[in-house]
């Protein structure tokens, strides 16, 4: 398994495609309201995207429709906007994305609350960033991936939630999904020794429910077996000698 090591130049164009990134995220959470539907942020994020000077990464990947994933209450991820999908009071919403500067990748998500939502939602809302900035605290040279999911891991169950297991975090470069796969689970010491240079999407996907997942007719959106409530978040990190360099901060 070859993991690319970047170097300080690469990890500067990625730090511009994140930046961007950020831009459009911050964009879309702050268009999320009931009586939104997740095609009108689909065409706000085309617009965003497209004034940052970036290509959107999702769209025509592997024939996907969109430039958005939004993955609406019991939806884990890979939800495609819909004019038929309108946000309610109360809803958590997945937003997804990626885009592309000068062939480098950043990846992105948020899960945001429509409105007033209730406690468990807002406590796996919570716990599910915590989750994620608990394996950003455990990514620096010489650490595993055993321990980075080991760390979501301990966070999400400690809060009595669950973590699936069917889709991973990934290395990202030029390409957006490269190798390490990255469990959101693990064993503290296992797994492949983290180096300098290497960059990592980490994505927690948790459920209220137990952690099984299927995936709709349409393909791509994936939701949770029992129909419990679900929430991701996701940062594109370098390896940096000090630690984690947060790109998407």
């Amino acid at each position: 398994m070859a993991i690319a090591i970047r170097t300080a130049k690469e990890i500067a164009k990625m730090r511009r495609s994140g930046e961007a990134l950020r831009g459009v995220l911050d964009a879309l959470r702050e268009a999320v309201k009931p009586g939104v539907t997740t095609l009108d942020l689909e065409k706000l994020a085309e617009a965003k995207i497209a004034a940052a000077g970036a290509v959107a990464a999702f769209k025509g990947y592997h024939d996907y429709p969109c430039v958005l994933c939004t993955s609406i209450n019991s939806e884990v991820v890979h939800g495609i906007p819909s004019a038929k999908r309108v946000l309610r009071e109360g809803d958590v919403v997945s937003i997804d994305c990626g885009l592309i500067i000068d062939g480098y990748y950043a990846d992105y998500a948020v899960t945001v609350p429509v409105g007033k939502v209730s406690d468990e939602a807002a406590r796996l809302l919570a716990t599910t960033e915590q989750s994620l900035g608990a394996a950003i605290e455990a990514v620096r040279p010489g650490a595993t991936l055993g321990d980075v999911g080991a760390a979501v891991q301990k966070v999400a169950e400690a809060a009595g939630f669950s973590i699936v297991r069917e889709f991973v975090g990934h290395g990202i470069g030029r390409q957006m999904h490269e190798e390490p796969q990255i469990p959101n689970y693990g064993v503290p010491g296992q797994g492949i020794r983290l180096r300098e240079g290497m960059v990592l999407a980490i994505e927690p996907m948790v459920n209220a429910g137990k952690h099984a997942v299927r995936v709709l007719e349409d393909g791509w959106t994936a939701v949770t077996a029992d129909g419990s409530l679900s929430a991701h978040f996701e940062h594109t990190v370098a390896v940096r000698a000090e630690g984690c360099d947060v790109l998407t901060a």
